[in-house]
């Protein structure tokens, strides 16, 4: 079949993306799969939200760590060997936790220490592999991979989580652990099984890869710092679906483990179609859009804490998760193509930071104020939040960001590839 260059398919030309895109879509899956039964897990444990909440922070601390470090290391190292190591320490947590669950010896301590770890691996991973875009697919196609990658991890959304709610169902959480240990196996695979010959040219940094030159170059830059300030907000207040959705199922429309799983796959509807149509926006590929998608996001899931059943509830998410995927993939993009290739690594780091990094204090705090006030309201107060945040950006850097791309911002130019294959 023939790939149209300038298509929504265009990254398949590439054979590396191919075959890490096969297997990335196992490894989604198995992810899903692992969030929907770990969640479920804390609640048999524990039956508190104060708790599914500490243990998601646990999961998100390492970012704090350890993603700037991840960024400079994309900038200074091979990114495939980096990728290998990250993905057999996640691998080798999800396995422990799985005999651990199937052998009747899970303890609460295991699950915190074990997401602790899974989150050490994906702090290092996450920047990493998202500069290693341009070295699988090229600048030029880089805007398209992010999109398809983008919905590649929410057909894994659309699946997993009613794959983990029915084993959950028939078998315990045990299972999901284990399969989601076996898809980090593939994707280790997958990188070996690439070809060096095919990678495009990406420059490196010269000595040590600074993280202290990434936040001068960030800061210089209102349209990438802009982006990093919705997006914080978003993602600490509004992009708490796990718990939301654990704790409405449960706590709101008392629902069993079937009807938490299939909230996830109602809410990869709507994301998969975002990601799928984000392949068709270049041309609004602008910081503007992100903060309207961000404020659209925001008044969607205030909305959402107002469904008065069950089923108003799963009907609404799939328009959550099209605002909030659309806004993702644009930001995302923004801040990959938006940036100069040597420091790729290390603004991509700041932006996984930004990204991530408000969920170790966010997601205990959405747990306790859910328990102490209610569910709905907690819900609602993180939808306003994040709608505010981005309407207040808005009004005070509006001028800042519509500075045209080839006129320098504070000394700093947008980068050029006139070089680059």
């Amino acid at each position: 079949m023939r790939i149209d260059e300038n298509g929504n398919w265009r990254s398949f030309r590439h054979r590396n993306f191919r075959i890490l895109f096969a297997a990335n879509a196992l490894s989604n899956i198995g992810s899903w799969a692992q969030r929907i039964a770990q969640d479920w897990l804390v609640l048999q444990l524990t039956h508190s939200g104060t708790y599914l909440g500490l243990v998601t922070s646990l999961q998100f601390v390492p970012v704090l760590m350890f993603s700037l470090h991840g960024g400079a290391l994309a900038d200074r190292f091979d990114k495939r060997k980096v990728l290998i190591l990250t993905n057999l320490g996640a691998g080798s947590s999800s396995a422990v936790l799985g005999l651990l669950v199937v052998s009747h010896n899970i303890r609460l301590w295991h699950v915190f220490f074990l997401a602790f770890v899974l989150g050490t691996a994906n702090a290092i991973d996450n920047p990493v592999r998202q500069a290693f875009n341009a070295e699988v697919v090229g600048h030029a196609d880089v805007s398209n991979a992010v999109s398809l990658n983008s919905a590649n991890f929410n057909a894994g959304r659309l699946v997993g989580p009613a794959i983990s709610g029915a084993l959950i169902a028939a078998f315990g959480t045990g299972p999901s652990f284990i399969i989601n240990a076996f898809s980090y196996l593939v994707v280790v695979a997958s990188l070996i099984k690439l070809q060096r010959s095919q990678f495009f040219a990406i420059p490196k940094s010269d000595g040590v890869a600074s993280i202290r030159e990434g936040l001068r170059y960030a800061k210089a830059r209102p349209d990438l710092h802009v982006v990093m300030i919705v997006i914080f907000f978003m993602a600490t207040f509004g992009l708490n679906f796990q718990i939301f959705n654990a704790l409405m199922a449960t706590k709101v429309f008392h629902r069993g483990a079937v009807s938490f799983g299939l909230l996830g796959t109602f809410l990869a509807i709507g994301s998969l179609s975002g990601s799928l149509l984000s392949a068709r926006l270049d041309r609004f590929r602008k910081p503007s859009f992100v903060i309207f998608g961000a404020t659209c996001f925001g008044l969607a899931i205030t909305t959402l804490s107002f469904a008065p059943s069950y089923l108003a509830y799963a009907i609404w998410l799939p328009v959550c998760g099209f605002f909030a995927l659309t806004t993702l993939i644009m930001a995302n993009t923004l801040m990959q193509m938006n940036s100069d290739p040597v420091l790729r690594g290390r603004i991509m780091g700041i932006y996984l930071l930004v990204f991530l990094g408000g969920a170790p204090f966010g997601s205990p705090l959405i747990g306790f104020v859910a328990e102490r006030i209610g569910v709905r309201f907690t819900v609602a107060s993180c939808g306003a939040i994040t709608a505010s945040a981005a309407m207040i950006s808005w009004f005070r850097y509006r001028d800042k960001i519509s500075v045209p791309a080839d006129v320098s911002i504070d000394g700093v130019l947008p980068p050029t590839y006139d070089n680059e294959s």
